[in-house]
């Protein structure tokens, strides 16, 4: 999306049948771009959910038989029991939303961490006692189908509102400039926590003030005004794993104006520090 659809257009994709997307939710502006323009329009899009815990695909449209969404991952592989829990551990009816669980047990999953069993139930079981925390934020549409919000430690509270990183990310992205967004939290003194946004331009455009206001209007559009982000930091590049997840946490650090956790799974380091060095700018010009 960054570079336009010329890069896809050089190559003969008529061979491709399904295309896949696995690591992060993936919003649905990408979601339509990916079908169109690596798909061909006929490809079926299979977004997945899983863990390197779950061993296996959890929650999956099956080619050709799911009806698919733009930015959800649909339904429950079949003999997979996933639901939704409210922070108190009651299930979550069509239209709600909480903590991705899964209820029963699956041949692939986890059965303990070596040497650390205590951690293990510490983690995945003692939460809700005799279901899967998945350690993951998801809602749950009319249909039954599933859209995933991302790690619980991606939920921010502003002002006494929980929203999730997703959805700002995803309003974000709905807006035809955007080709990447992420976002992040930092401690306000005023509203608890303030929405602070990592975006890159179509094109590798640069930002400006009005461009950063622009977008805010448009979050708050979308969702509302109180997602509206307190600050934009324009970039070129987000810190990605080599696997092409978003590194959220060294984003938190960059917000906080803290020293950087560990980089060492970073495809390029370098990114975070160019991205410390324009939220600081951004941080001299506010002032």
């Amino acid at each position: 999306m960054k570079w336009g659809p010329e890069h896809a257009e050089k190559h003969d994709l008529s061979s491709l049948k399904l295309i896949g997307s696995v690591g992060e939710p993936i919003n649905p502006e990408a979601w339509v771009w990916y079908h169109e323009h690596i798909g061909g329009g006929r490809c079926p899009v299979v977004d997945t959910w899983w863990q390197t815990e779950t061993g296996m695909i959890m929650i999956t449209p099956l080619p050709g038989v799911t009806t698919t969404k733009p930015g959800s991952a649909t339904k429950p592989f079949p003999g997979v029991e996933a639901a939704i829990y409210s922070e108190a551990g009651e299930e979550v009816g069509p239209g709600g939303g909480g903590y991705l669980v899964l209820k029963r047990p699956w041949p692939a999953m986890l059965r303990g961490i070596y040497g650390d069993d205590a951690r293990y139930r510490e983690t995945y079981w003692s939460k809700y006692g005799d279901v899967y925390f998945a350690g993951d934020g998801a809602r749950i549409d009319q249909d039954g189908d599933f859209w995933l919000l991302g790690r619980v430690d991606d939920v921010m509270n502003v002002s006494g509102h929980r929203i999730s990183t997703i959805e700002v990310e995803s309003a974000l992205v709905d807006h035809q400039e955007v080709a990447e967004a992420a976002v992040a939290a930092r401690n306000d003194a005023t509203t608890g926590q303030a929405i602070v946004a990592f975006v890159t331009l179509k094109g590798g455009a640069d930002g400006s003030i009005e461009k950063l206001e622009e977008l805010r209007n448009h979050v708050a559009a979308k969702i509302g005004p109180i997602a509206k982000p307190a600050n934009i930091v324009f970039t070129q590049e987000l810190p990605k794993t080599r696997s092409g997840k978003i590194m959220r946490r060294l984003l938190r650090d960059v917000a906080e104006n803290r020293p950087l956790g560990d980089t060492t799974t970073l495809a390029d380091p370098a990114v975070v520090e160019e991205i410390r060095r324009r939220g600081q700018a951004e941080a001299g010009k506010d002032e």
